[in-house]
């Protein structure tokens, strides 16, 4: 297990109640470079995931996804234990087991159990002692999909994630109440934070929830998009950082991000003309030993930085 960000004296984060929205392993590197904010720390979590392990219990038993949800909870944990490595097992072998996670399949038998997903999750946090909340955007079961140049339609995030060309429009099938705790922890929130991740498989998702949308227009928190370091597959490699803050704006209705945290040599490449007021902070932000994931050291004083930036502006 990599080790989290120490405990250290912030200006801006140690009084903040800040919201992370994403999926998978964007939003888990974002959960444990801020571990040390605790209770006032909250992941908000895309569900619509239909591929490996999450993908073949969703298509065997139904339910929502819960492979970004186990995938964040294990990259804060912060005191490894036999129960984090028991949640953490993956099977091998060849048999109908192999490649499930056994978290996966301890947070699918608790909703078999009729557990409501966000008392699973909590009962797994404490199980882990995560002190961070985590909430899936929905507690339904819910699969994104996109409308493509040709007017047709298709749905599942393995097969957007494959796309060749950039669809028009995203969409969620049915149409899902957003989970209420989620929506509250935005309404409450000093600070939320968007990505990294894959944009339209992971940032976009929870977005699309009228109920989110609108918590987020009213939200008079900073918001903050961090970019991804490296390149996305797929049609989405195509979309410059200026899309990626327009397809946000134009999917929520107003242009409400104040920041973004961009790796160094980025921000030359980018008009932000049409988007002046958003700040943009470039700083070198990967890892010594994975280069294209953000050291959690490193984006922790990143997002700091650009609270302090987005306060002196203000004032």
């Amino acid at each position: 297990m990599s080790d989290l960000t120490p405990h250290r004296h912030y200006d801006y984060l140690n009084d903040l109640r800040v919201v992370a929205i994403g999926g998978g392993h964007g939003l888990g590197r974002v959960m444990s470079a801020l571990s040390f904010m605790k209770e006032r720390l909250t992941g908000i979590v895309t569900t619509t995931d239909n591929g490996g392990s999450t993908g073949r219990i969703r298509q065997q038993q139904g339910g929502i996804a819960w492979g970004d949800l186990r995938n964040c909870l294990n990259q804060i944990i912060i005191e490894p234990s036999t129960a984090s490595a028991l949640f953490e097992y993956r099977f091998g072998g060849d048999g109908e087991l192999a490649g499930h996670n056994l978290g996966n399949l301890m947070l699918k038998a608790l909703e078999n159990m009729h557990i409501r997903p966000l008392d699973g999750v909590n009962l797994i946090r404490d199980l882990l002692r995560v002190k961070s909340h985590l909430i899936p955007m929905s507690e339904s079961p819910v699969h994104l999909a996109a409308s493509t140049g040709i007017g047709a339609s298709i749905v599942g995030e393995v097969s957007i994630d494959n796309l060749t060309e950039l669809p028009q429009s995203l969409f969620l099938i049915p149409l899902v109440q957003a989970t209420p705790e989620a929506v509250y922890a935005i309404e409450q929130a000093d600070v939320i934070l968007f990505g990294p991740g894959s944009f339209l498989t992971s940032i976009m998702p929870p977005l699309l929830l009228s109920d989110i949308s609108s918590a987020l227009q009213a939200s008079s928190a900073k918001k903050i998009f961090i970019d991804n370091l490296g390149v996305e597959l797929g049609a989405a490699a195509t979309l410059s950082l200026q899309d990626r803050l327009q397809w946000i704006h134009r999917t929520l209705g107003a242009e409400v991000l104040d920041g973004v945290i961009t790796p160094i040599g980025k921000k030359s490449a980018v008009d932000f003309s049409s988007i002046s007021s958003v700040k943009v902070l470039e700083k070198r932000l990967n890892a010594d030993d994975v280069s294209y994931r953000h050291d959690r050291t490193l984006l922790a004083k990143a997002i700091d930085e650009m609270l302090e930036e987005l306060n002196h502006c203000s004032s």
